[in-house]
């Protein structure tokens, strides 16, 4: 031991910790035990905003009802501001994924808010007879209730810059849809021959799917600014002073920025991570979007030359390190591989919110983690197919146009026409003659190509579809 160390005691003994460090021996305890994720509360920084944020609403609110004197409370407020900006994530040590039902976290929090304080008292880190983690940090707080509320609070804030994004995605889309609106291409489903359509047509409805995604996660995120702070360990309050409660979310809301709110029942707070749950579930929805989405690109974009070839996908880098010139869509790759991910988080998610005990869910934690992951993956997901492959996708118009025309689809559009039984015998003979059905018709003299394209457009954009778009 050197004269740099201190030694801080707990109820399971005495340990040395360096002299400048800002955590104490609750933060020594956590990673000595939970050496697991590799990823530290400190390197989630969402999360340290957020407990920040908890942590000097819970110091305004102690000094308004008196449960705190000011000079404390100043100090300890001005070291949740430091805190925001990021100056002492390297001293939250603990492990995201610690096992103690978030203690752990909280413990960090408070030992390096305390510590911070301290200096700003002009005492030494460690003294705490000037100001102690658990007697004015976690004052009128439990673990339960400030780490339920900073993982709501988290989530919510990086869910609103995916939301931006898929805004970003949608209008590319709709661009798209404008600038192919007049493309004619073959319809498929079951990937057979089905019916005429237009290019514009399909990206509208990737359009529209997206904007439903990025209104429901806004109607996701807003459950979360309900939050069970001011409950304590189990809902009671226990612990909390005299209208600390409805202060403390009164001086959250205004630091966040949102209408944050207590809940209505606390104990249903502490209990239920259903509204985290609700989220995933629709993050895993957006992914099997844009799963649909990318496969389609991959699929449109295919060959060039043995495939569709129907879309030309931005290239974005070399596809092969042995193929020269082959281009291969990574950047709708890369969205399929995202959900997938994300899939999987939500499984977890789903598990941990299912496995709550009696008066509290201690599964949080990996419920904030996956969170956090999902909507950082989708998030860059949705940039990049964006920027890379949406904003300068082209239509290969020619090719899109062979396909319809090699294509039986548009016998359904010439039955108006010809009658459903000339129609009829037609397809049968252009298959026994394996000759395109349109080559047939024209050879026939029953329409000219103009005719058939005109009829393929009207069928393609019937004024009924143009009414039920309306």
């Amino acid at each position: 031991m050197t004269s740099a160390n201190r030694i801080e005691k707990d109820s399971l003994g005495e340990h040395a910790l360096p002299g400048d460090a800002l955590y104490g021996i609750n933060t020594f305890r956590g990673v000595q035990n939970f050496p697991i994720a590799g990823r530290t509360l400190g390197e989630c920084t969402p999360l340290v905003k957020s407990l920040a944020q908890v942590k000097q609403a819970a110091a305004l609110a102690n000094r308004d009802i008196g449960a705190l004197d000011e000079e404390r409370a100043d100090a300890i407020i001005q070291a949740c501001q430091r805190m925001i900006a990021g100056h002492y994530n390297a001293d939250l040590r603990c492990d995201l994924l610690e096992g103690s039902g978030g203690t752990s976290l909280n413990m960090n929090a408070n030992e390096v808010l305390t510590n911070a304080a301290l200096g700003l008292l002009g005492c030494q880190s460690g003294d705490y007879t000037c100001l102690h983690p658990n007697d004015h940090l976690n004052l009128s707080q439990s673990t339960n209730d400030v780490v339920s509320t900073a993982i709501k609070l988290a989530v919510f804030e990086v869910t609103e810059s995916l939301i931006n994004q898929l805004s970003w995605l949608a209008d590319a889309l709709s661009a798209k849809r404008n600038e192919f609106a007049d493309v004619l291409r073959l319809g498929r489903t079951c990937l057979q021959d089905a019916q005429p359509m237009t290019l514009g047509q399909a990206f509208g409805g990737y359009e529209s799917v997206v904007r439903r995604h990025r209104e429901q996660l806004q109607h996701r995120c807003r459950d979360l600014l309900s939050v069970p702070l001011g409950g304590t360990a189990i809902g009671t309050g226990l612990g909390a002073r005299r209208g600390y409660r409805d202060v403390v979310c009164r001086y959250l809301a205004e630091l966040v920025g949102q209408d944050v709110t207590s809940e209505a029942n606390t104990f249903d707070g502490m209990q239920n991570m259903d509204s985290c749950a609700r989220l995933s579930a629709e993050l895993r929805n957006t992914g099997n979007s844009l799963w649909k989405l990318g496969n389609d690109l991959i699929i449109l974009s295919s060959g060039p030359a043995g495939g569709l070839g129907e879309l030309i996908l931005p290239a974005v880098q070399a596809g092969s390190s042995i193929m020269p010139g082959k281009i291969n869509p990574v950047i709708p790759m890369t969205a399929c591989q995202v959900s997938l991910a994300v899939h999987g988080n939500d499984a977890a998610v789903s598990l941990a919110a299912q496995q709550g005990l009696l008066d509290l869910n201690h599964y949080e934690i990996v419920i904030v983690d996956r969170l956090l992951d999902s909507v950082s993956m989708l998030d860059g997901a949705v940039a990049t197919l964006t920027e890379n492959c949406i904003v300068d996708l082209r239509a290969n118009e020619e090719r899109s146009l062979a396909n319809l025309m090699n294509s039986g689809a548009l016998a359904t559009v010439l039955i108006p026409m010809l009658g459903y039984g000339r129609v009829t015998e037609l397809v049968k003979e252009a298959d026994q003659k394996n000759r395109r059905f349109v080559d047939l018709i024209i050879a026939s003299g029953y329409l000219d190509e103009a005719q058939i394209t005109q009829a393929l457009r009207e069928a393609a954009l019937s004024p009924e579809h143009m009414t039920s778009m309306a």
